[in-house]
């Protein structure tokens, strides 16, 4: 007997995508605004590279530090909705298998059915059965902080990488170019790679990303250009 293929969704990768591609957003975005601001009040090179490299290193880090803590905060919300619903299964697990069946009801399940489903869920693993149909937790779409960290960091560095790469290399003259070239090629490819991650739209992933960054540089360069005058 063969065993039937087992499907991978999409939103098994929602815990580090997210992460990843607002990492990678920001790195581009963030270390492009600074280096774009800067070179519009400065008259030399250096004092653009350092506030690339310190925008890139300082950011990375605020990225993993950011992003751990939030999903951290929800990892425990999801730990306090399960010590509560194994409360309540420990001191009404009838009132609990009840509350289960109905959920399938609601879903168009004949009643009987429903609460034999129930019943044999609540054998098996009452707890892990709320926690999906109840709660809307399952491992798939658990919060997972170590793992948000790590990739937002990451893909910050990756990033930000860019637009310090075309402070490095591009004459001074032409750098608010250069890194203007290099982030909206960044950007686009961001849009696709993250559109092919998780399965959506290209055109609307790439056009999102893409305006967001172009007005954030933009705005930081008309605020940066006016301060530096």
């Amino acid at each position: 007997m063969s065993i039937p293929h087992a499907e991978q969704h999409l939103s098994s990768r929602s815990n580090w995508l997210r992460a990843a591609v607002m990492g990678a957003n920001d790195g581009i975005v963030s270390t492009a605004a600074l280096v774009v601001g800067v070179t519009a009040a400065s008259s030399t090179r250096d004092p653009v590279v350092v506030a690339a490299i310190a925008g890139l290193i300082a950011g990375a880090a605020s990225m993993a530090v950011g992003e751990y803590v939030s999903v951290a905060a929800a990892k425990d919300a999801q730990q306090a909705d399960l010590q509560l619903e194994m409360r309540e299964l420990e001191q009404d697990p009838g009132g609990e298998l009840r509350e289960l069946a109905a959920i399938y009801e609601a879903r168009g399940v004949t009643p009987e059915t429903a609460l034999a489903v129930a019943r044999e869920l609540h054998e098996v693993d009452a707890l892990a059965a709320h926690a999906q149909d109840e709660l809307g937790i399952t491992d798939a779409l658990s919060a997972r902080p170590l793992e948000a960290g790590i990739a937002s960091a990451a893909s910050f560095a990756v990033g930000g990488s860019v637009p310090l790469l075309a402070v490095l290399f591009a004459p001074f003259g032409s750098i608010l170019y250069s890194v203007g070239i290099a982030t909206t090629i960044a950007l686009l490819i961001l849009g696709v790679l993250s559109a092919m991650a998780g399965g959506a739209q290209r055109s609307r992933a790439v056009g999102r990303i893409l305006i967001g960054g172009v007005l954030a540089m933009l705005v930081t360069f008309g605020g940066s250009a006016l301060f530096g005058a």
